[in-house]
């Protein structure tokens, strides 16, 4: 336990678009180190362009992990996950003394830094119950109910995500008690140093950094990769930002036009999410991404 003490986790956060990637790489040069990806979604083999995984340039600088990892037919959450990754930190700290986790999804990192509470288990009839009502009554209904009955929840989760929206109904349902209330409120004791960073930029660049994303996105092919996972829409990986837009397209529902101005729009509010929820936490130090040479000093002041 004493050695790992010496070691250390530097976890680089933000809003999607903000540099995450290009600064997690610079430091993981600078300290030797290896990157452990911390995004929901980039570790589906499958889901490449509308998901901005790093480049195989990029992935060629610095070793990653936790992407391209598992199809999008299995079943990965973020329990699994942060039992996952706590082993690799284990395993990779025998030979590096630093060590990068960069990403966006917060859900994954608070399970990693700070563990679950064990979920109550749901009766069929109660999953099945609410099941049916989505079907029957589509995702603006979920949306509410979530709001209504969990707000906290409401307004950190993926609001277009129905499977973690009817997961959090399941709770309420079952235990009369907002599925926040699970959520783990004491930090679990880690035998090595977190080092928080946090990048930022004003909100309209980040917003014009998003669509002009997006806009590289289709001219990489992202409507070809949509189309080909179209058939597998249903899957719980494809609930997501960046693939749902486009398959309302193919469903008829509205012209491709709308699907990208819909697109950029819900990646602008996911960005927004992601902030409010990285904000909460008073241990992240916020910098430009330009400023490396402070990030460094800043981490070698630790």
């Amino acid at each position: 336990m004493s050695d790992f003490m010496k070691k250390r986790l530097i976890v680089i956060v933000g809003p999607t678009a903000v540099g995450k990637t290009k600064i997690a790489i610079q430091l993981a040069k600078i300290f030797y180190s290896e990157i452990i990806s911390a995004d929901s979604r980039q570790l589906y083999k499958e889901m490449t362009i509308g998901t901005a995984k790093p480049s195989a340039i990029e992935l060629g600088e610095v070793r990653h992990h936790f992407i391209d990892q598992v199809p999008i037919e299995n079943a990965y959450d973020a329990g699994q996950y942060g039992r996952d990754a706590l082993d690799l930190i284990s395993v990779i700290f025998q030979t590096n003394d630093t060590l990068i986790m960069c990403g966006g999804s917060g859900l994954y990192i608070k399970a990693v830094l700070e563990g679950f509470d064990e979920m109550p288990d749901i009766p069929d009839v109660i999953r099945q119950q609410i099941i049916e009502e989505y079907n029957a009554k589509g995702l603006d209904w979920l949306q509410r109910q979530v709001q209504e009955n969990d707000p906290e929840y409401f307004d950190v989760v993926d609001q277009k995500n129905p499977q973690r929206l009817m997961r959090a109904m399941e709770v309420i349902r079952h235990s009369s008690l907002p599925a926040s209330s699970f959520r783990k409120k004491e930090k679990r004791e880690l035998p090595f140093e977190v080092v928080k960073i946090g990048l930022e930029l004003d909100r309209e660049v980040i917003y014009d950094r998003i669509n002009q994303r997006v806009d590289n996105m289709f001219e990489a092919g992202l409507l070809e990769e949509a189309r080909k996972l179209y058939p597998k829409k249903s899957l719980n990986a494809l609930q997501t930002v960046g693939y749902q837009e486009l398959f309302g397209y193919f469903d008829g529902d509205y012209d491709l036009e709308e699907a990208v101005r819909l697109l950029k729009r819900n990646t602008r509010r996911y960005a927004k999410r992601q902030m409010t929820w990285f904000k909460k936490d008073e241990e992240i130090k916020w910098f430009h991404p330009n400023q490396l040479d402070t990030i460094v000093n800043f981490i070698n002041a630790k």
